[in-house]
């Protein structure tokens, strides 16, 4: 189990290397998390790794730049927390 900054951080590094991602993506984890834990808390636990994946698949295809992640991970927190009004 990786729960540990350290042990996160390793995974995503052998994650992204097996994964064939350019070698100056960096992963901000701790945004990540933050949006896992919107979707969980104001969704349903299931919408966690849900949302992750389709803010990335939205970013990835908009572009995958810095701002294409924060547009969708912008999106995707308003109507997480949405839900929980």
């Amino acid at each position: 189990m990786t729960d540990t900054p350290a042990d996160l951080d390793a995974w995503a590094a052998r994650l992204s290397e097996a994964l064939h991602l350019p070698d100056d993506t960096t992963v901000d984890i701790a945004a990540v998390l933050d949006l896992a834990r919107d979707a969980a808390h104001g969704v349903a636990r299931p919408a966690a790794p849900l949302t992750t994946f389709l803010v990335g698949l939205a970013a990835g295809l908009q572009g995958g730049t810095a701002p294409d992640i924060e547009r969708a991970t912008a999106i995707a927190r308003l109507l997480a927390t949405a839900e929980q009004e």
